[in-house]
């Protein structure tokens, strides 16, 4: 495919999920405890993300792949009582 075909084929369907993720920001800042929010690893994970989808000129997805994986190399004792996943690394290990 050509640069102009890509572009035509996944325009739309990314510009809405940029959208959903600008409304999702949005919403956490207009809440009574935005400040909370905004401390929460999710949302610093979203907007790093942004950060990286502005500034990196390749590999954006193994950057954001990265930048919310668990960088430790150890396994963890157990699953057992851990939650679900959440799709990005809080920074803590049990």
């Amino acid at each position: 495919m050509t640069a102009q075909q890509v572009l035509d084929a996944g325009f739309l369907d990314a510009r809405a999920r940029l959208l959903e993720v600008a409304a999702l920001l949005d919403r956490v800042d207009r809440t009574h405890n935005a400040a909370e929010g905004r401390a929460d690893f999710r949302y610093r994970a979203l907007v790093q993300a942004l950060q990286i989808l502005t500034t990196a000129t390749e590999d954006r997805a193994k950057a954001l792949l990265v930048c919310w994986s668990d960088p430790t190399q150890e396994p963890r004792p157990s699953a057992i009582g851990l939650k679900a996943a959440v799709g990005a690394w809080d920074g803590v290990r049990p």
